[in-house]
C-alpha cells in the first residue's frame, strides 16, 4: 500500500478568484474559491479532484490559502464548510475570522 502523499503547492489565481492546489507536475488538484472585498476574503467553495481526496490535498490547500490571506493582512469569512471545519480544527487560524 502506498501511503505517500502528493506534494502540493498553493498558488493564488486572482483571475479565477481561487487558490489552486498544484502537484509537482503542474496538475491542478483542486481549488478554494472566494470573493475578496475590502480586505475580507469570503471562501465560498473548495474542491479536490476525486482521485486525490483523502490524501491531504484539501488540507494543504486550506493551509496555503489561509497563510496567504494572513500575509496580506486580510480577514476571512468561511462560508465553505471545508474551510470552516479547517479553521475550527486549527486554532492558529482563528485570528483570521472577520
Amino acid at each position: 500500500m502506498n501511503d505517500t502523499r502528493p506534494t502540493v503547492t498553493v498558488r493564488s489565481d486572482p483571475a479565477r478568484n481561487a487558490y489552486l492546489a498544484l502537484l509537482d507536475d503542474g496538475t491542478e488538484a483542486g481549488g478554494a474559491y472566494f470573493r475578496r472585498h475590502d480586505g475580507v476574503v469570503t471562501f465560498t467553495h473548495t474542491e479536490v479532484s476525486p482521485e486525490l481526496e483523502g490524501q491531504g490535498v484539501g488540507s494543504a490547500l486550506a493551509r496555503g490559502a489561509l497563510d496567504d490571506v494572513r500575509s496580506l493582512g486580510e480577514k476571512i469569512v468561511p462560508r465553505c464548510p471545508f474551510i470552516k471545519a479547517y479553521v475550527d480544527e486549527h486554532p492558529e487560524y482563528q485570528d483570521l475570522l472577520a
